[in-house]
């Protein structure tokens, strides 16, 4: 039996840090490639859908403009409670410990670390963002990450409370 918990902890894990990593990986290869073009140069247009190298000194959606050291500080507590939780914590949460939600944080994990990377780097300052879409202000897969992650893990709160409540 000991065994066989044994390895479930480790596909736990595996399941868990697996997708933080793919994020992490294809934000900062896609990133890289982007920077490449000077910024604010358009590099693919298809209707209100655009490829543009730009620089974000915020948060998502533009917010907190400026305030990267303060946005690297929340990154870095973000990424500490993420992996305090995956490491140590699950046990304590067993209604959290499901697949849907593992899902969830491993996709915020490797969304706040691609944001976190780039905020850490001396030569850039900030955040480089190269998706735009009509009105939407311009993202990159780190910033998709957080976002679907934090959909799904409403989601799955939701879900949970409905079972309580029944």
């Amino acid at each position: 039996m000991q065994k066989g918990n044994r390895l479930q902890g480790k596909w736990r894990n595996v399941s868990f840090f697996l997708p933080a990593l793919l994020v992490v990986t294809a934000d900062q290869l896609s990133k890289i490639w982007i920077r490449s073009y000077p910024e604010e140069q358009v590099i693919f247009k298809a209707g209100f859908f655009q490829i543009i190298h730009t620089h974000n000194t915020g948060a998502a959606f533009g917010l907190f403009q400026g305030q990267s050291f303060a946005l690297t500080i929340v990154g870095l507590v973000s990424v500490t409670a993420l992996l305090a939780y995956a490491l140590f914590f699950y046990r304590h949460f067993p209604l959290l410990n499901n697949r849907l939600s593992n899902l969830a944080l491993s996709l915020i994990l490797g969304g706040t670390l691609g944001n976190l990377i780039d905020r850490l780097n001396p030569n850039l300052g900030g955040v480089t963002d190269f998706i735009s879409i009509g009105i939407w202000p311009t993202f990159n897969i780190a910033d998709s990450a957080v976002v679907v992650g934090t959909i799904i893990f409403a989601y799955t709160l939701l879900r949970l409370a409905q079972t309580e409540k029944h």
